[in-house]
């Protein structure tokens, strides 16, 4: 069995955005040259998040209102965590709501999807450098 690792680099110049990083997962599985196997894909930082959903404007906008419903940015001091003199304790709970990492199988050398899937990077305390870990391991 075949392993090979990858990290792809983000920064974002905004606090929250969505990134489709399909193609670049799908280059690291041609690099890796496994035909049969499979692909885990994960946010190394506590306020990113990867997730399969579909690559469509209206969901970008809608994920957006939704999670400030579920966890708002502001006011700051409604969170505990905040207290420490971080402001960010929204990106931890947008986080786990929208996950950390997401495995797909590889078939032929593809990712195997089913209709509409895509890969994204979610991005919740942005403007610095933060890191995606692509693992594949098979034959």
């Amino acid at each position: 069995m075949k392993t090979y690792r990858h990290e792809l680099l983000f920064h974002l110049p905004t606090r929250r955005g969505f990134v489709n990083i399909t193609s670049q997962v799908q280059e690291t599985i041609d690099k890796s040259r496994v035909r049969e196997g499979l692909c885990l894909v994960n946010a190394m930082h506590i306020s990113a998040s990867v997730f399969i959903n579909d690559h469509e404007g209206g969901l970008f906008e809608d994920w957006e209102k939704w999670l400030e419903k579920l966890a708002p940015e502001k006011p700051h001091d409604q969170y505990r965590h905040n207290d420490t003199g971080e402001d960010n304790a929204d990106a931890h709970l947008k986080r786990t709501i929208m996950g950390r990492e997401v495995v797909v199988a590889i078939t032929e050398g593809k990712l195997d999807f089913g209709p509409w899937e895509q890969i994204f990077y979610g991005e919740f305390d942005g403007m610095r450098r933060k890191r995606v870990l692509v693992k594949i391991i098979g034959e």
